[in-house]
C-alpha cells in the first residue's frame, strides 16, 4: 500500500467517525474464505473501511492458524458481499455501507498473461543458474573419476 493510499485511508477513517456523531454503531459479520473451513465471526463499525475489514480478517485468520495459508497483503484480497451481486466491494467503502453481514473474502486471480511475465524470467534465471552449475558439477565428477 503506497503513503497516499494510507494518508486517504486515516483521512476516510477521520470522515467516518465524524458521521457517526459519536455513536458506535458495531455489528457482527461473518466472512467464508475460500477453501477455508468455516467463517471468520468479528465485530465491526460501521464506519470502518473495507481495506480495513479484510485486513483484521487476514490477521484472525493467521492468528488461528487456519490453512491454507493467505500472506497478509490487504491488496491481492477481493471481499464481496454473500447477499448481493457479484460485483467485490471497493477498499475505500465504508463496511456499513454494504448493507450486508456476511462476506466472502478472495484471493485476486493474476492473469495468465502477467503471471507469464512475472515467472518466465525467474523460471529462466532458475533453469540457467542449474543447468551450468549442473554441467559444472557433471564436469567436475568426470575429471576426478
Amino acid at each position: 500500500m503506497t503513503m497516499s493510499q494510507k494518508i486517504l485511508r486515516k483521512k476516510q477513517k477521520r470522515k467516518s467517525f465524524e458521521e457517526l456523531n459519536g455513536t458506535n454503531n458495531r455489528f457482527l459479520i461473518s466472512i467464508n474464505v475460500l477453501g477455508s473451513a468455516g467463517p471468520i465471526r468479528f465485530v465491526v463499525n460501521e464506519g470502518d473501511l473495507i481495506a480495513d475489514v479484510i485486513d483484521t480478517a487476514l490477521k484472525s485468520y493467521a492468528r488461528q492458524g487456519r490453512l491454507p495459508r493467505l500472506g497478509s497483503d490487504t491488496d491481492q484480497f477481493l471481499l464481496y458481499c454473500a447477499n448481493f451481486g457479484a460485483d467485490a466491494l471497493s477498499p475505500w467503502e465504508l463496511i456499513g455501507s454494504s448493507g450486508g453481514r456476511n462476506f466472502v473474502l478472495c484471493k485476486k486471480q493474476i492473469e495468465p498473461e502477467d503471471r507469464m511475465r512475472e515467472t518466465r524470467p525467474r523460471m529462466l534465471a532458475q533453469k540457467g543458474c542449474g543447468s551450468w552449475k549442473l554441467w559444472l558439477n557433471k564436469s567436475f565428477k568426470i575429471l576426478t573419476i
